[in-house]
This record gives C-alpha cells, structure tokens and sequence, in this order.
C-alpha cells in the first residue's frame, strides 16, 4: 500500500503543505508516497499523474488530499489505474460515503430523522414546503449533500421551526446563495437534535458539541480524534465498538464517521465521509494513523 498525495504547485516534487505533516508521519510508519497535482487533475490534463510510474503488478493506494466530486474521482480512480495503481475505494464507493443519501439507508437507525431534494439554484419552493411538513414544527438543520453552512448558524444552517415557512424559506435561500456552484446534488433536511455542548466557537461563535471522528478501514477502527480543536472534551472517549457493526455494513474499505453525544447519553451518528478527503482533527495522532494503516493488508 503506497499513499497518494497533491503536490506543491511550486514545488512539484514536495507534498503540499497542507499535507507535509501527514507525508512526514507516513514515511516514518514505512509508508511511501506518490505526488499528483490536483489542478492538472480539475483541468482535465493527463499530466496530471506525469511523475507516477508505471507498475507491472497493480498495488493499492490511498489518497489523502483535497475533496473531489464523484466525477473528478472516478476521473481520478481511472487515470491510476490505467497506470497500475489502484484507489483503495471505488468510485462507487466514495459517492456512498461522500453523499449523505446514498449511505442514509444504513445509518438512518442511529441518525438523525433525514430527508432531501435534488435541486439547483432554483429552489422547487412547493416540494421544500412538502418537506417542510414532514417535520411539523421541528427545529432542522439544511446542508447539500457533502457539505453545509453552519459558521453560518442563524443564517443559512439552522432553522428554529420547520412550520415557521418564511423564516425556513428565508434560511434556504441565503445557504443557496452561500454554496454558489458548489452547491452538491441539491438540499439536505435534518431535524436538529440537541447533542452535549462544549462551549461555542471563538470565530463564528456556533455552538460546539461532543463529537468525535472515527476513521475505519476494513471495518476496523483506524483512528478516533475530538473533532473540534476548541472546546472542552470532559467526557471519557467514545464508544467506538458501539458502531463497528454499522462501519462494517457500509459500503467502503476506507471511511470516517463523525459521532456525538446527545444530552440524554446516546451517541449518534451525525455523518459520514470518504477516509481519502476527509480531514484529520488537529488534536489526532498523526503518526498513530499511519503506523495502524501501515499495519493492514493492501
């Protein structure tokens, strides 16, 4: 198993910064590593992979780099396969973490009520209100299908009341606007559940919970990390075993799922995400990962 990582766009044979911390604790686990430059890759250029080498017997590698759309991985999966390499997920298997709908049917059990709608820019406000119904007059939260707005709490991420339509009409439109062509596959609705509060955050002053990401490869715990760097973590660790069963049934060798506490002691399930774009917590063991990567079969 080799990992895969951008490079420096000004220094094409270095890792890009904001990665050179995981290429440093990578080598010394006995990882080696491979560069590619993302723009390349966005541009659709084939130089993109000009500095890996052709392989003769086909090894399994990691990336760990910036987040793609399910068309630039595939384009990706494709490209380093064609040269021996082979992603550790499936382009199929990244949409089913990367989107939240498509694994929604194996976390629904121990997540939040959930419910979506594919759209553009152009908000079908008739099927919103329809939505809007099937949590009465619940408090929610609205996201895409890959990301949300919550730095922007009050604005374009949470909704007071689902039956309060001018406010949550109001609240839609400003995360559209927000998300611009990022905006991915359409809106997700949620209801907001009231998880174990640490504090709130000292830029955008949302409220912090009790959360921690998980990263599983193969079904087996990789890493667990708080997921907030501010805040105060006073409880003891999470019960990871807890969701070794889900992490198995989810259709992906290489995943992060993000966990909390609610205020009444459950944990749930908040999200999950791809383990190559998802970002480790500032407070994880970085050479802890990749020494438990460096230990599993390709």
């Amino acid at each position: 198993m080799k990992i895969l990582f951008c490079n420096d766009p000004f220094d094409v044979k270095r890792p890009n910064a904001a990665y050179l911390k995981e290429a440093e604790a990578a080598q010394k686990a006995g990882l080696s590593y491979e560069l590619f430059s993302f723009e390349a890759l966005l541009q659709e250029n084939s130089a993109a992979l000009a500095g890996l080498p052709q392989l003769d017997t086909e090894e399994t590698v990691v990336y760990r780099g910036w987040m793609l759309k399910p068309e630039q991985y595939t384009r990706l999966y494709n490209m380093l396969l064609a040269k021996g390499w082979r992603l550790i997920n499936t382009p199929d298997q990244y949409k089913h973490c990367h989107y939240l709908p498509e694994s929604y049917s194996i976390i629904e059990y121990h997540t939040p009520l959930t419910t979506w709608l594919k759209t553009g820019a152009e908000i079908p406000i008739l099927a919103v209100h329809e939505i809007l119904r099937q949590f009465d007059s619940l408090p929610i939260i609205i996201k895409d299908f890959v990301k949300s707005q919550k730095h922007y709490w009050h604005e374009a991420f949470f909704i007071p009341s689902a039956g309060d339509r001018e406010s949550a009409e109001k609240v839609i439109r400003r995360f559209i606007e927000l998300q611009g062509e990022d905006l991915n596959e359409g809106i997700v609705f949620r209801e907001f559940v009231e998880f174990e509060s640490i504090g709130t955050h000292s830029k955008s002053k949302m409220p912090l919970t009790l959360e921690y990401r998980i990263f599983w490869l193969d079904g087996e715990p990789v890493c667990q990390a708080p997921y907030w760097e501010e805040g105060t973590y006073t409880s003891a660790a999470p019960p990871v075993e807890q969701f070794q069963k889900v992490a198995k049934e989810v259709q992906s060798r290489f995943l992060t799922m993000d966990i909390a506490k609610r205020r009444n002691g459950e944990w749930m399930i908040i999200e999950l995400g791809d383990g190559q774009v998802a970002g480790l917590p500032e407070n994880a063991d970085v050479e802890a990962f990749y020494k438990v990567l460096a230990a599993f079969p390709a």
